[in-house]
């Protein structure tokens, strides 16, 4: 499965941990992913999703937000750039970043949610992730991507052990995993 990669100039560390590749059959086992990812992530977490238009982006997101306890309907934010969700277990700012680019991406000032100068701790998942001109350092990465005969693919890379620990946790639920 072909994997779509941030560029170097992406401040990735070199101490990721393996990354992990899952088969996601359908958009039930990408929600499930997402759900287990919102019941045990901790504020404070940084998703950056990257793939193609259609490869499960937000319906992980949606996923994520079930487990987060959150009832609203959470959309894609194509046009308002940053929808967020405050009640529940941890806040959810969800960010997409498809129609922008280079110094539009910077003048949104992102980083006021990582450094909660605006905001409560919560989760940040950044749809369009690769758009980023400024990557946070610990921030844990979800390529997703179309799978032949179906489905999706997921590579996950975490970036601090706590991450990695987490994963291997969470990924067990009913998903097929490898590292690579």
């Amino acid at each position: 499965m072909d994997s779509p990669e941030f560029s170097p100039e992406s401040n990735r560390p070199d101490t990721y941990y393996p990354a992990l590749r899952l088969d996601l059959p359908d958009a039930e086992a990408t929600g499930r992913l997402g759900r287990g990812l919102g019941q045990r992530l901790p504020a404070r977490t940084i998703l950056l999703l990257s793939g193609d238009l259609g490869s499960g982006k937000t319906t992980l997101i949606q996923g994520l937000g079930q487990g987060l306890g959150i009832a609203d309907a959470i959309s894609s934010p194509t046009f308002t750039l940053v929808n967020e969700y405050p009640e529940g277990r941890v806040p959810l700012y969800h960010i997409d970043l498809y129609r922008l680019a280079g110094e539009e991406v910077t003048d949104l000032y992102l980083d006021a949610y990582w450094d909660e100068r605006e905001t409560a701790p919560g989760i940040v998942a950044i749809e369009w992730a690769e758009r980023l001109v400024d990557v946070p350092p610990s921030a844990l990465r979800i390529a997703l991507t179309y799978a032949e005969g179906g489905g999706r693919g997921a590579v996950l890379s975490a970036a601090t052990p706590d991450q990695f620990s987490l994963l291997q946790e969470v990924l067990p639920y009913g998903l097929l995993v490898d590292e690579v």
